[in-house]
């Protein structure tokens, strides 16, 4: 007889005092917030009847149809997103379809260098980092291949710009997005020269601000997925100790909301799933992007801290137990080792691009 899953942290007599307290204060933002939390409470209702009832719910007969038009800039994403996911469900992905994807990220990649949203779009720092992602967790021979890393040196070196910063693509915007994506693909595929990052940690230490968490530029509010970002390139810089830690623990825990346990994204917004990751914690999703990102954010939480207390981070059966992911790339852990090694080996490629200072940079 299987054990009884332990009671959901929702189900506690004491859950509903963790309610929004509004202070008296209505304002847009609480009401949309009590509005967010009635609707989980009904999902939690739902969900206990189910499973303290002998008879399990129907499943559901009709599927939410993904609309894919929209992400026609974003499939290297999609891959990774997918392939991401599946490797923390431990689930294999047969050794054809790893091969078409290798084929149709190399047709995303630009002939100047980086990748771009789709084949024969412009080379972008966000899908770059995506398919370069995607292609260490595949971990093949041919996927490693696929990368020209002489033509990706020359393309970050494009984007670079004179304090350090980089923008998304050549002409495009900068934030640090931007620099982690760099950072990010640089380090995995070993083409970082004693220059590339230059002014770069300088430059992220000015997005962090008075909250304690890390804005999109200076001076903007702090934000959790520019946060990540931010901190995730000083890590992989090797520059982490510069920031305030204490002040951007303190403002990342700030944003786990009582009630419905997930993370908001800033100061008086909803929780959304995919903060589960970019500030550790769990809520559940309907599409690739929020899949990938509540897994990763659910591996976070469960292989996080004393290796003793590891079986208690396991909400309900082993089975719901994740692969572990790496914090600072989100991809297994030993897909990162598997690429830092296989890159390794290879020599860091010699700059044959324009200089940012030569570079014309209106």
């Amino acid at each position: 007889m299987e054990e009884a899953s332990p009671p959901l942290r929702c189900f506690r007599d004491s859950h509903s005092s963790e309610l929004f307290n509004d202070d008296g204060v209505q304002t847009v933002t609480s009401r949309e917030q009590r509005k967010v939390e009635r609707s989980i409470q009904e999902v939690y209702s739902v969900y206990q009847q189910i499973h303290t009832s002998p008879h399990r719910e129907q499943q559901r007969k009709e599927r939410e149809r993904e609309r894919t038009g929209c992400l026609d800039a974003s499939r290297p994403w999609l891959c990774y997103w997918i392939l991401h996911s599946l490797e923390l469900l431990e689930e294999p992905v047969p050794a054809a379809v790893a091969s078409d994807v290798c084929q149709f990220l190399a047709k995303c990649q630009n002939r100047t260098g980086g990748f771009g949203g789709g084949p024969g779009q412009h080379a972008h720092l966000a899908p770059t980092y995506a398919a370069v992602n995607a292609l260490c967790i595949l971990g093949t021979d041919e996927a490693y291949k696929v990368i020209n890393r002489e033509k990706l040196l020359d393309f970050l070196y494009s984007v670079k710009q004179p304090d350090g910063s980089f923008v998304m693509h050549v002409g495009g915007e900068v934030d640090v997005r931007s620099a982690y994506c760099a950072a990010s693909v640089a380090s995995l595929t070993n083409i970082i020269t004693p220059n590339l990052f230059d002014g770069t940690h300088n430059w992220i230490l000015s997005c962090q601000n008075w909250e304690g968490g890390l804005g999109g530029v200076p001076g903007l509010e702090a934000h959790g997925g520019y946060t990540f970002c931010g901190t995730a390139a000083m890590v992989i810089l090797g520059k982490e100790h510069m920031l305030d830690l204490k002040a951007l623990l303190r403002w990342v825990t700030s944003k786990q909301m009582r009630f419905e346990g997930g993370f908001q994204g800033r100061c008086n917004k909803l929780v959304d799933g995919c903060y589960s990751f970019w500030q550790a914690g769990l809520l559940p999703s309907r599409d690739f992007y929020h899949t990938c990102y509540c897994l990763s954010g659910l591996s976070i939480a469960q292989h996080f801290g004393n290796k003793d207390l590891h079986n208690e981070l396991i909400l309900g059966r082993d089975e719901n137990r994740l692969a572990p992911t790496h914090p600072v790339y989100n991809i297994c852990p030993e897909k990162v080792a598997q690429a830092i090694e296989y890159f390794h080996q290879l020599s860091v490629p010699v700059q044959t691009g324009p200089t940012p200072s030569a570079m014309d940079q209106s």
